[in-house]
């Protein structure tokens, strides 16, 4: 890329990363140095035509949330509730009142990724929850 002169670098963390959750809390560190490497990064190679930016996504409708073995059922059988009932709690703290789908997480990639869209933009840090978290 450097020797292009161009390039583009989107890594995906989560709003973890500003959510700290204790029951996670290896996860959200991570994805917090995540979104911290990925600014620096961007500082670091943007006279050399790099742009780095990040993608947090809230909750997605993937098997990570909502299959066998995924955050639902982990925290429906800690909780002592249904894993529908955990699934519309989540739903419910989101301003959308639904999941966010792994096309419009791709979709977001794509658009950052694209020189002719997206040729200006680095070192941002791309929400998208559903409303989940109050940025400013």
């Amino acid at each position: 890329m450097r020797a292009a002169r161009r390039g583009a670098v989107v890594t995906v963390a989560s709003v973890n990363a500003k959510l700290p959750d204790p029951a996670v809390i290896d996860y959200s560190a991570a994805k917090a140095a995540l979104v911290n490497f990925s600014k620096s990064l961007s500082k670091e190679v943007g006279r050399d035509g790099i742009r780095v930016n990040t993608v947090s996504p809230g909750p997605v409708a993937t098997d990570l949330w909502l299959g066998d073995g995924g955050v639902a059922a982990t925290v429906s059988a800690a909780a002592g509730a249904s894993q529908a009932d955990v699934v519309a709690g989540a739903e419910g703290a989101m301003v959308t009142g639904r999941f966010t789908t792994s096309e419009e997480v791709a979709a977001l990639v794509a658009f950052l990724a694209s020189d002719r869209v997206a040729g200006n933009i680095t070192g941002a840090d791309y929400v998208v929850d559903g409303g989940l978290t109050a940025e400013l």
